[in-house]
């Protein structure tokens, strides 16, 4: 069977993601999270990338990417490969560390960077496991359930006090770090913390769109025809 076509686009914005091999843990403690995290810094630096927002979970990451020079693939393979190898001299392991090639999803323009923006801020806390599983979010958004304020509190705290993503930053809670890219979403929401902190966790008390979630994990493309940018195939 053929690999998917892997798309590059100079200019294009990417929700990226990679999956632990046979959904096994890929970070094991805050060392290893930041250790992920200086390579990010790394690697936006190295391939000229530009970060617009990311979460790192037990299992798998998240991350929001635009590319200047179209070299999505060269980057986030230099990215899994440097973290692999370090992971698994770390906890003398051998193998994959990571199942398969990461999954990139070309999104069009900053609208929709903003709503992949909002999918990957919320995964910390729209699990089953939180009570926002598939069937919660759509019993929530049809009114047939209503959390209550101890719940909803719940999921508020958690989502701040999430350290390994870039909400905090975006919501006003901490600095912003300088390889975060935050400019071209906040725009979208009055140029403030305050505006895209209010849409999240709106977004969080009203139950989440699952269409949109269902788009940005199985697409190829999110958004309009005429893709400006060259495309390369590789």
């Amino acid at each position: 069977m053929t690999r998917p076509l892997r798309i590059n686009v100079a200019g294009g914005w990417y929700h990226i993601t990679a999956r632990g091999h046979n959904r096994g843990q890929i970070f094991s403690n805050s060392s290893d999270y930041r250790h992920f995290i200086d390579l990010l810094v790394q690697m936006t630096d190295r391939f000229r990338l530009r970060i617009h927002a990311y979460a790192l979970m037990l299992n798998h990451y998240h991350v929001l990417v635009s590319t200047p020079e179209g070299n999505l693939s060269s980057a986030f393979q230099w990215l899994n490969v440097s973290y692999s190898m370090w992971f698994n001299k770390k906890y003398n392991r051998s193998g994959s560390l990571f199942q398969g090639r990461f999954g990139a999803v070309l999104i069009q323009g900053s609208e929709w960077g903003l709503e992949a923006s909002v999918y990957i801020h919320l995964n910390p806390v729209v699990m089953s496991s939180k009570g926002l599983g598939k069937q919660e979010r759509a019993a929530e958004r049809r009114g047939l359930s209503q959390p209550d304020k101890d719940e909803v509190k719940k999921r508020l705290d958690d989502l701040r006090s999430f350290e390994w993503s870039s909400y905090r930053a975006y919501a006003g809670y901490t600095e912003k770090p300088r390889w975060i890219e935050s400019d071209s979403l906040l725009r979208r929401v009055n140029d403030s913390s305050e505006g895209y902190r209010n849409l999240i966790e709106e977004r969080l008390k009203q139950g989440v769109e699952e269409d949109f979630m269902s788009k940005i994990k199985w697409g190829i493309v999110l958004g309009g025809n005429g893709l400006q940018g060259k495309s390369v195939a590789k």
